[in-house]
């Protein structure tokens, strides 16, 4: 019957009810800053807690991406082997993750034995199928190093778009992966590396483009405008992929002869999507595999990685036969800059997530990113006097300003109990239907992966409630009051679930305000449109949900950006 109260649940009865939801792994070194977390695993800890508020059996799974040069060459400097290095990142970024609501199911390790084997299995099975060649290739390396240098250590220029000082396997300027980069410097010492002979195993991409065309076609959930250019990107030829490394630390080749090398990061790091899901669901009794094909697929990135997510990821499926379905969603968005200008670790051009979360609440933190983040590939930009307007302006002056008039009037007028109610005038008539129609009107931009859009009719909704109140005038207690006051009640209770995918906390401080038992929950979607407090209902304390943001504390955070004076 529950289902029944609400259109949108009744439109999307058919909607599947199994998800899995991943999002780009976080590299375990280093600490997780604001542009990490708005891009993908903001949305993405989002989308799942509305579909679980939906009835959707949805897991969010992820885990700290572990192998690669980088860390390699970090815990040498620190005097740590690797694992250990990496485990204090895995637990620090869970830590920082947890204290910003990111509320995953489960969050492990490509490191983990279950990722090692499970790698190692898919490239079995590509071996096999014949997709998969060794070849010797002249690769970079630093005799002032005494190494190879791969990936991330060698820097150049983009032979695709000119761009300078891009790495020599992505260059982050138009997102693809050089052939190979120009003018090559040695990103260790600076030095132009060498060209030495080494054999190193080969996945063959370019076999997959008309595979991976009709993937593309067919997918209907995937965006428009990323679809278009990585159609353009096959027709303009694919190159095989180099997946192996001549380093220590990394998921071991398993053949015969491969003794030293390991595969490439971007080999094995987005299998741990699959290995993490089914090490969790295996775990609680549930057939991983089985699940996983049944259910729709979710993988949150940001805009530099759209050529591994939609051309490296779907192959390898593909090449074992989609033992494992392909991805039904990919939501692709821009990155952050700050105050204009591209985050930078090594100019302190960037605001840590623990540190932020120092400053003020997560929900602050998740309010602004939420609200400035489309649905797109465009860039968003953290700018501290935006921050503060608009969580002075829209989450306090329009948000909490409602819920406290309202649950503080009627405290302080009824003593906290609901009123019987009288008659609905037009504006009454007006403001339950505003009830009504919300889980259907902020659902369907949800559907879309307009989480930005469905934040701002949330707003809507709470002013056209200020501007409700504000017309009874329930503090004259002429008639009409008891309406108000029942009606404004309910109205706090809809924005309570409504908000709760996007601002746990305080959704649930709402909730215990509202006198309401247990938690704001799963499953309760449906209920956001019915008018659930009935007169009589004694509420519980209402208090600010919020304070200000102060400008002489923003200025004091802005002044400890960028290098020291010293």
């Amino acid at each position: 019957v529950k289902l029944l109260n609400s259109t949108f649940l009744l439109e999307n009865y058919l909607m599947n009810k199994r998800a899995i939801i991943t999002s780009a792994l976080p590299y375990a070194n280093g600490e997780i800053h604001l542009g990490h977390v708005a891009s993908t695993y903001l949305p993405a800890d989002v989308t799942t807690r509305f579909l679980k508020q939906n009835g959707v059996e949805a897991y969010y799974v992820c885990a700290s991406d572990d192998f690669g040069t980088p860390i390699l060459i970090q815990s040498e400097k620190q005097g740590k082997t690797p694992a250990d290095y990496v485990a204090h990142w895995n637990k620090r970024d869970y830590e920082d993750f947890s204290a910003f609501n990111i509320d995953f199911d489960y969050f492990y390790n490509t490191s983990s034995s279950e990722n090692i084997a499970f790698v190692q299995d898919v490239f079995t099975k590509l071996n096999d199928a014949g997709h998969i060649y060794q070849k010797e290739i002249i690769q970079f390396y630093c005799n002032n190093d005494k190494k190879f240098l791969p990936d991330r250590y060698v820097t150049g220029i983009c032979p695709h778009c000119k761009a300078k000082d891009q790495y020599s396997d992505l260059c982050e300027s138009c997102g693809r992966v050089p052939e190979e980069i120009i003018d090559p410097k040695c990103s260790l010492c600076g030095t132009p590396p060498t060209k030495e002979k080494t054999t190193h195993y080969f996945f063959k991409l370019k076999n997959f483009a008309d595979s991976l065309s009709k993937w593309l076609e067919e997918n209907e959930h995937l965006q428009k405008d990323v679809k278009k250019y990585v159609q353009n990107w096959i027709k303009s030829g694919l190159i095989d992929w180099d997946i192996t490394r001549d380093i220590s630390w990394g998921v071991p080749v398993p053949l015969d002869g491969a003794e030293g090398k390991v595969f490439y990061g971007w080999f094995d790091n987005h299998l741990a999507y699959i290995s993490t899901a089914l090490k969790f669901l295996n775990d609680k009794g549930i057939d991983g595999k089985e699940f996983w094909n049944s259910a729709d697929i979710y993988h949150f990135i940001g805009k530099d990685i759209v050529y591994h997510h939609f051309l490296f990821l779907p192959a390898m499926r593909l090449g074992i036969n989609s033992e494992y379905k392909l991805p039904n969603y990919i939501p692709t968005r821009g990155h952050l800059t700050l105050e204009g200008k591209k985050l930078s670790k090594s100019r302190n051009w960037y605001i840590g997530l623990k540190q932020f979360l120092g400053y003020y609440p997560a929900d602050y933190l998740r309010y602004y990113l939420i609200s400035i983040n489309p649905y797109s590939q465009d860039d968003l930009n953290f700018d501290w006097d935006d921050f503060t307007t608009r969580i002075n302006s829209e989450l306090i002056g329009n948000f909490g300003n409602f819920v406290n008039r309202a649950l503080g009037f009627t405290k302080k007028v009824f003593d906290g109990k609901i009123p019987e109610i009288e008659s609905f005038d037009e504006h009454d008539m007006e403001a339950e239907q505003k009830i009504k129609n919300l889980a259907t009107d902020v659902g369907q931009l949800m559907e879309q992966n307009h989480i930005d859009r469905a934040l701002k009719k949330i707003m809507e909704f709470s002013s056209f409630y200020n501007q409700y109140f504000q017309h009874k005038e329930p503090w004259k207690k002429g008639p009409g009051t008891v309406n108000c006051v029942f009606l404004s009640v309910n109205a706090v209770r809809t924005l309570a679930i409504a908000i709760s995918s996007f601002m746990p906390e305080s959704a649930q401080k709402i909730w215990n305000q509202l006198g309401l038992n247990g938690k704001v929950n799963d499953n309760m979607w449906g209920e956001m449109s019915e008018l659930g407090i009935s007169s009589g209902h004694d509420l519980g304390e209402a208090s600010p949900l919020f304070v200000r943001v102060d400008a002489d504390d923003v200025t004091k955070y802005k002044k400890q950006l960028g290098p020291s004076e010293k």
